[in-house]
């Protein structure tokens, strides 16, 4: 079942033409070339609109209840997962997911944010919005792989993490202040993916990573669209002003080095096509842990660290 976006309109009448006349041909008319013709239309109409699309557009298209999530690449990537659970101090949370496999042959330990595909595992996993205790077992997942010199890939899909009551009075910030300190102490090589949306400090607990890879039309910034209208103007309707000063798009942070590599995305975005993503997205994971095989846990930290220096110097 295809799922269409407010500004795909155009596009949507085009797939509806084509149902038309598939099904008139179903019934014996002679109109191939002519669905032939209208699909043509139809994939150049998509083309041509995502290559032009703005960032609000790109933050609807990171937010596309159909795009790929972390279990999607999990299935698609890692063979042998073994999800490993809690935080050993309070609970375990579903909405940062967790545990070791093996990567194309090699073992590897992945944490993730899980937002879920129905409503019942939406709720699951609270939206991919994890709460203290999601970010404490990201710091024992990422202790217990550099203890056993196995590399570290996140896969980053979050709105951001819990503003809940609850996980505030747990400590939240110093969970994710701690996450962000436990990346950068990695010994072992790490490498992150920002596959949907990377919100605020629940998306860099994971990502401070010495690679960081970014789907052509996902987003990653500081704070929501609508959360950085409604603090700048009082007014949550100018989300779309916001997300075009906030540069949150792949090919702004690519300009500003926050990021290191676009991955494209399939005509029309990663949820049209999503095993192909998958597929490009376990290359391009595998030519960052390649790059990044011969250095040893001395200069894996100091290239982390520079890499994160460079960006505070270069853009201030």
């Amino acid at each position: 079942m295809r799922s269409y976006l407010d500004f795909e309109k155009p596009v949507a009448e085009l797939d509806s033409k084509i149902d038309e006349l598939r099904a008139l041909a179903a019934g014996g008319s002679n109109i191939g070339e002519e669905v032939a013709r209208i699909e043509e239309k139809a994939t150049q109409a998509l083309t041509d609109l995502y290559a032009n699309l703005t960032p609000w557009q790109k933050t609807q298209v990171a937010r596309h209840p159909m795009r790929p999530h972390c279990m999607d690449y999990i299935a698609g990537l890692i063979t042998e997962f073994t999800p490993l659970a809690g935080d050993r101090k309070f609970a375990d949370d579903e909405a940062l997911v967790g545990g070791f496999g093996r990567f194309r042959g090699e073992s590897i330990c992945v944490i993730g944010q899980e937002k879920g595909s129905t409503t019942e595992t939406r709720l699951k996993h609270n939206f991919g919005m994890a709460k203290p205790e999601g970010y404490r077992k990201a710091v024992r997942l990422m202790e217990m792989a550099d203890r056993f010199g196995i590399p570290v890939l996140s896969l980053v899909d979050t709105a951001g993490a819990y503003p809940g009551i609850g996980a505030e009075e747990r400590g939240q910030a110093e969970a994710i202040a701690r996450s962000t300190d436990a990346c950068l102490g990695l010994g072992v090589p790490n490498v992150a993916v920002v596959i949907g949306e990377g919100g605020s400090g629940g998306a860099i607990a994971i990502a401070t990573a010495n690679r960081v890879l970014m789907l052509e039309h996902a987003v990653y910034s500081v704070i929501s669209p609508e959360g950085a209208a409604s603090i700048l103007w009082r007014d949550s309707s100018k989300a779309q002003e916001a997300a075009i000063n906030m540069k949150i798009t792949a090919q702004d942070l690519a300009r500003f080095g926050v990021i290191d590599t676009i991955l494209k995305e399939p005509p029309g975005g990663a949820h049209r096509d999503p095993q192909d993503m998958i597929a490009r997205t376990g290359d391009a994971i595998t030519q960052a842990f390649n790059d990044l095989r011969s250095l040893d846990p001395a200069e894996v930290r100091n290239q982390r660290r520079q890499k994160f220096l460079d960006i505070g110097r270069r853009l201030g």
